[in-house]
């Protein structure tokens, strides 16, 4: 399979080595259950098998990647599917997504070096605080980039999540990881040294962060409605 390089997703990888980060407070939790509810879901089934790029899927999250990334289903030499157990696919599919090996759709990222800027970057609609995936054969090489445009304000990687995570494509190696962070993203990049990083089922806020400017003409309205309020007494 041949796949398609994107000069957004190559400029962001390449902005991560000039640009500084800011430290952001990333809570991990890893377990058999799925996503929590209130949150948006994505399951990437009508997402077209194959590396090409932009994908916009129906949830708003548009998908990006650098050789060698791409949407697959069933398991091959490089990438394996995730093994669901535990209730992992509970709202994920119609309704659920059964237990057992992933029959559905689902991303791969992963590199021996023969692409230097392998990625999948998950673009988010808006700033968001909690990301959730099925984390597939966790290794240690697995990586997930959180940015705010450019600049990266929190990994997470395998070591993190499993502690054991040495490829194990049963039950025992893939878990639902919820994170959440206090600083806002909005993007998820996948990379990994090595064959594969396997993802899906991702979640995201039900409800994204404001925007800065939004903020302070939120507080500027509340401080205009204030003054008017107080001149109304007056007249009174």
């Amino acid at each position: 399979m041949r796949f398609i390089a994107h000069s957004v997703a190559a400029g962001v990888i390449a902005a991560l080595t000039t640009i500084g980060s800011a430290q952001s407070a990333l809570v991990v939790t890893s377990s058999v259950g799925g996503a929590p509810t209130g949150v948006t879901l994505e399951n990437f089934d009508t997402a077209p098998l194959g590396g090409g790029s932009p994908i916009l899927l129906p949830s708003g999250i548009t998908l990006e990647f650098q050789p060698d990334a791409a949407v697959v289903s069933g398991s091959a030499g490089i990438y394996a599917a995730p093994f669901l157990s535990g209730g992992n696919g509970t709202g994920f599919g119609s309704p659920n997504q059964a237990n057992g090996a992933d029959t559905t759709t689902y991303l791969t990222s992963g590199s021996t070096g023969a692409f230097v800027n392998a990625a999948m970057t998950i673009l988010l609609p808006g700033l968001q605080q909690y990301f959730g995936l099925l984390w597939g054969s966790v290794d240690t090489y697995n990586k997930l980039l959180f940015l705010n445009g450019t600049t990266q304000v929190g990994s997470v990687s395998g070591s993190d999540v499993l502690a054991l995570p040495n490829g194990n494509q049963g039950a025992a190696g893939t878990t639902y990881v919820n994170i959440n962070s206090d600083l806002a993203f909005d993007r998820v990049i996948a990379v990994s040294t090595n064959y594969a990083f396997e993802l899906d089922n991702v979640a995201f806020n039900a409800t994204p962060v404001p925007e800065p400017m939004s903020l302070a003409l939120l507080g500027t309205a509340l401080v205009g409605f204030g003054l008017v309020r107080r001149r109304t007494k007056r007249q009174a």
